[in-house]
């Protein structure tokens, strides 16, 4: 017999057989083809363990054993570890055909019935064993091939993130200077859809999709957009339609991100009590992740410095933001907003604008309480 590969001979093979002479002779023939890691026993109930310590390449098992028979060991063997049953080479005396439909219908892969021709064994031994490497390494290659597709996928993901905030940024710029509003509005954003209850998954589409809210600013003109006087009622029409501007930009796409985006585009200038645009809807036909981001968009943009004012200090910020609720603000995210502020002002102070650039203006009483 041609000789094996090491591969093979260093593949982990279990002999469980109560008749010792049996167990010796497999032993035998397993090392003259140079087996080296070969275990045996003669009670079935070391078998088990023998498996959880050491898993397996190929079990050699009989069927009429004391204490547990073969098909007991087989069943133990798919209720302890089912996804990673090793292959089962049924030995037995019972020749009849409905034992050996139920050995192959219990998970054994093959039967030899004794006395066994020893050539015969050792080439069944060898094919098994051939089989168990090659499901090894097409076991390996889909791992391998998955985590290939995840690394993938985490990169085009991040890539398309990546654009969303740029894109968001872009139109924030456009009228101030606020390069970390967009940062500090989604997180802020986030943490009060968590604290509303919204579950993980939309938290983070409201983190990624609330940069975009302003997208739409791209569309009105310089000589509206950084007008440094008040807006007469022509221009105010204008200035109102980057809602629907930013809504058509972000449609056309089934994305769970884009359609969240489109939604906060388009409803975050919408008011609790109907009197926003473009469409004057009200109460809770503003979508949630809208509502959302209104409140983080509101708070962020008064404790803010812009060019044309100051930043305002946080009391002076919350009461106004609890003076809108009812009117312009959903009530009950107020009362959670005003609930988490320790978290907000934690997001405000990591993400500060730099130093002599815009600031956010955040007190002293309040600067302990944020880190808390």
């Amino acid at each position: 017999m041609k000789a094996w590969a090491p591969e093979l001979t260093n593949a982990r093979i279990l002999i469980v057989d109560d008749e010792s002479a049996n167990v010796l002779l497999l032993e035998k023939l397993l090392k003259t083809q140079g087996c080296t890691r070969v275990t045996s026993t003669t009670d079935p109930r070391n078998a088990l363990a023998i498996q959880c310590r050491e898993p397996q390449d190929l079990i050699l098992l009989d069927l009429r054993m004391p204490h547990m028979d073969g098909f007991d060991v087989m069943r133990a063997l798919a209720d302890m570890d089912p996804e990673n049953l090793p292959p089962v080479l049924i030995l037995t005396a019972q020749p009849d055909m409905p034992t050996r439909l139920r050995a192959l219908d219990s998970g054994a892969r093959d039967f030899i019935t004794k006395p066994f021709e020893c050539l015969e064994v050792l080439s069944r031994i060898r094919n098994m064993l051939q089989m168990r490497v090659l499901e090894s390494r097409l076991k390996q290659q889909k791992e391998a091939l998955e985590e290939t597709v995840r690394a993938r996928t985490c990169e085009v993901t991040e890539t398309r993130l990546e654009v969303v905030r740029r894109l968001g940024r872009a139109a924030e710029y456009r009228d101030n200077e606020t390069g970390l509003h967009i940062l500090r509005m989604s997180k802020i954003s986030a943490n009060l859809a968590r604290h509303a209850g919204l579950p993980a998954s939309d938290c983070e589409l409201i983190l990624n999709a609330s940069p975009m809210h302003d997208i739409g600013k791209i569309g009105i003109p310089d000589a509206i957009l950084l007008k440094r006087g008040k807006l007469d009622a022509e221009e105010w029409k204008i200035m109102r339609t980057h809602t629907v501007i930013g809504a058509e930009i972000l449609s056309g796409h089934d994305s769970e991100l884009m359609n969240m985006a489109r939604n906060i585009a388009l409803s975050h200038h919408e008011k609790w009590d109907g009197t926003g645009y473009p469409h004057g809807i009200g109460s809770t036909d503003i979508p949630l992740a809208a509502r959302v981001t209104a409140v983080a968009d509101v708070f962020d943009a008064l404790t803010s410095e812009r060019p044309y004012k100051r930043a305002w200090p946080v009391e002076d910020a919350l009461a106004e933001i609890h003076r809108m609720a009812g009117s312009h603000l959903d009530p009950q995210l107020v009362t959670l907003f005003h609930d988490t502020l320790p978290e907000t002002l934690r997001v405000m102070q990591q993400h500060a604008e730099p130093v002599g650039e815009t600031a956010i203006h955040v007190p002293e009483e309040c600067t302990a309480t944020a880190d808390d």
